[in-house]
Order: C-alpha cells, then structure tokens, then sequence
C-alpha cells in the first residue's frame, strides 16, 4: 500500500498525488466513467448513487476514513447498472462468484482470467 494522505489517512498516494491501492478500484473507476461518457447516466445521477451508498455505510457504521470509499463506489455503480437494466442483480452476483473463482484458482501475483468454467457453479 502507498503512503496515506495527510487528510484522508485510508486513501494512497504516491509523489504524484492519490493512486488506487488496488486494480479493481482503478477498473470500477474506469467502467464508471465509460458509462457515463456513452450516456448510461448522467453525471448528477452518479453523484446521488455514490452519495447513497457512502450515506448508508455511515448510517451501518462505517467511520469513513477513505478506506472503504471504493466499496462505496463499486456498490453504486452496481447500483446504477441494475436501476438502468444493463444487468440484473443475479447477473452481477454471477460475475462477482466468477471473478472469485477465478482469484483462487490464480497463483498470487499472476493476472486473473476469467474463464467459461468459471460461471459455472460448484
């Protein structure tokens, strides 16, 4: 993990400025705004999905120190992509249990590839 920032001791940064501390944050990052850009949602639509999602963390809890705030992000942007039926919520659960399947059968350090067999249950 890359040094904190001062103010937001949970988010990494390098020399540069913040960096995400893990591929998929920089991945969901992506898909959010390749959305946005072909005209899935608009930008205010996003802004209220994030805002919810961070609003109910802290309501369950969460002390919102920058650590979490990509959990935040990946839930609204299933959030939106369920509300907008580009997928459904079994979808998106179907992939999430590919892709974690997928990670335990990868040996750490190697990239993960999903795989047909992968979506299949068991």
């Amino acid at each position: 993990m890359k040094a904190p920032t001062p103010d937001l001791p949970g988010l990494p940064r390098d020399a540069k400025g913040p960096v995400f501390n893990e591929p998929w944050q920089a991945q969901a990052f992506a898909m959010t705004l390749a959305l946005h850009q072909h005209g899935v949602f608009t930008w205010s639509e996003w802004a209220a999905a994030l805002a919810q999602q961070i609003s109910a963390a802290q309501a369950a809890g969460d002390a919102d120190l920058g650590d979490t705030y990509y959990h935040h992000w990946l839930a609204a942007l299933e959030a939106l992509v369920a509300e907008k039926q580009l997928a459904s919520g079994g979808e998106l659960r179907a992939c999430a249990a590919a892709w974690e399947h997928a990670a335990e059968r990868t040996p750490h350090g190697q990239p993960i590839e999903l795989n047909e067999a992968d979506y299949r249950p068991g």
